[in-house]
């Protein structure tokens, strides 16, 4: 296990703390739930998007429809 990831106890801490006390049965799991979502949202952060428009630049009404295959 690594350093940065939440270990059951700190998310037992974490959500008592947060007023939802967890049955000490969860605790394991939730402390994974949390690992792999961290693991998730660090890949996204490492996606360049240096030529994506912002989303307000999207228009989704604009788009042709081809039914052509």
């Amino acid at each position: 296990m690594s350093a940065l990831e939440l270990t059951p106890s700190e998310a037992a801490r974490w959500a008592a703390r947060g007023g939802l006390p967890l049955p000490a049965d969860r605790h394991a799991a939730i402390a994974a739930t949390a690992n792999h979502i961290h693991s998730v949202v660090a890949v996204l952060r490492e996606l360049d998007f240096g030529d994506t428009p912002p989303a307000p630049a999207y228009r989704a009404d604009k788009e042709t429809h081809d039914a052509a295959v």
